[in-house]
């Protein structure tokens, strides 16, 4: 049994098994299973076509980059976050802080259901991106800020201008510190997760859902 499984492994390698199984996948999941297996910065755009059964000149016809492919993940992400929470209620537009804090809550959770999938290549997204400047930029600006705008939107909570800016950055801080809890996270419930999320949540809500200073003059003025 032993031999054979050896000499079905040398007509079979692992490289080329795996690359088999994601010939015709999509490009984007076929990046992903690539990075996992290699690293960001080792994978091309030659390998994920070549895996992905594709022409470069197919591939170019979707994505000009892994940067690309990235930021096209980050929008599904944010897809299945927004099919997952549904319209923010119509009796609440940021204005009750709880109802707001248990939707971004839910937010989050959903943004974290929908990436369990790929956990193992977002443990080496977040400790390889870094070192490439161009693709942390877009994904920073193309895929990060994005998401948290629409977070953000999902709870009634985004504005223009400078509050809008320092809602932001607040999310911001607390996602991607809950994001290396959960990556840490093993229990079947994320539990760790969800109390280190509602703690963080109930840490930022005061900036969160903040009026502002504008909002408190006109206030004053109408009064």
């Amino acid at each position: 049994m032993a031999k054979a499984a050896k000499q079905t492994a040398k007509k079979h390698p692992a490289g080329k098994r795996s690359r088999s199984m994601m010939a015709g996948g999509d490009p984007v999941d076929v990046m992903l299973a690539l990075v996992t297996e290699h690293g960001w910065r080792s994978v091309t755009l030659a390998q994920i076509a070549e895996a992905g059964g594709l022409s470069l000149g197919a591939l170019y016809q979707k994505y000009t980059s892994k940067a690309d492919m990235l930021a096209e993940f980050a929008h599904r992400i944010d897809a299945a976050m927004l099919a997952a929470v549904g319209e923010v209620p119509q009796d609440n537009g940021g204005e009750d802080v709880a109802v707001a804090k248990d939707r971004l809550f839910e937010a989050i959770m959903a943004r974290l259901d929908a990436l369990t999938p790929h956990k193992a290549a977002i443990r080496v997204l977040m400790r390889e991106l870094p070192t490439d400047p161009p693709a942390l930029a877009c994904f920073l600006y193309g895929g990060l800020r994005r998401g948290l705008d629409w977070t953000l939107a999902s709870a009634g909570l985004d504005r223009p201008g400078f509050a809008g800016l320092l809602r932001r950055k607040v999310l911001g801080a607390i996602y991607l510190d809950t994001l290396r809890v959960w990556l840490r996270d093993e229990l079947p419930d994320l539990a760790t997760t969800m109390a280190h999320l509602d703690k963080r949540l109930g840490q930022g809500m005061r900036f969160l859902a903040a009026r502002g200073p504008i909002s408190h003059l006109r206030e004053k003025t109408v009064r």
